[in-house]
């Protein structure tokens, strides 16, 4: 009878960007990859087909993680099909594409995650790790200024990552790891991005926050 595959990752808002070239970068045969989406199936067939033409492992799961009955219904699949979660990539978020609605932005970049994190916990065994996606724009907000029309956007991600920093003392009690991976918005970028938060969410021991991309943030605006 056939192993299983060592490591089961879901990854938010993959079908897409950052999420789906994080996704390709797990492509091996030991990781099975959860693509998760909202509503773009055919994009995330076609990152799913691209890990399985390299050899690795992976379907796609669709929820909205701003709903919470689609995220139990999300985790009542993991449950039944694998009965495990080894690592939760954050990468869904509400951004200026989609509107710059304060209260929507929160309920995804704060509400969502807490509760996509809370819910995922009773899967994850010890040694089990957490990843949320950020921009270097949120994490130092309000510390420096932001692009025009994301102020909602950097204000609703901070909070979301200061929600799951307060997080942690539960992830230390279960054993689960828990890094932040704030990068800037370049496009140049995404692929270097993408393979930290890879990493991160591999590798333990991880760094509690690991900076990608230009050191520009460092400075004060």
């Amino acid at each position: 009878m056939p192993l299983g595959p060592e490591r089961i990752v879901l990854i938010t808002g993959a079908s897409r960007g950052i999420g789906a070239q994080v996704a390709l970068q797990l492509a091996t045969p030991g990781t099975h990859v959860l693509v998760n989406h909202r509503k773009s199936a055919d994009r995330a067939a076609s990152i799913v087909q691209a890990i399985r033409d390299v050899g690795g492992q992976a379907s796609t799961i669709a929820a909205d993680i701003s709903e919470e009955a689609d995220v139990t219904a999300m985790m009542e699949t993991i449950r039944a099909r694998f009965g495990r979660l080894d690592a939760l990539i954050l990468n869904a978020s509400h951004s200026r594409e989609t509107g710059a609605d304060p209260e929507y932005a929160m309920r995804l970049n704060r509400d969502a995650q807490k509760r996509l994190a809370t819910m995922a916990m009773p899967l994850m065994p010890a040694g089990a790790r957490i990843v949320f996606v950020t921009s270097h724009q949120a994490h130092f907000f309000p510390h420096k200024a932001v692009p025009k029309g994301y102020a909602a956007v950097a204000v609703s991600k901070r909070a979301g990552e200061s929600a799951l920093y307060a997080m942690r003392p539960e992830f230390v009690r279960a054993g689960i790891g828990f890094t932040v991976v704030s990068g800037d918005m370049v496009d140049d970028t995404i692929v270097m991005r993408a393979a930290v938060i890879a990493q991160a969410a591999t590798t333990a021991p991880s760094p509690g926050i690991v900076y990608v991309g230009r050191a520009d943030y460092l400075t004060t605006a």
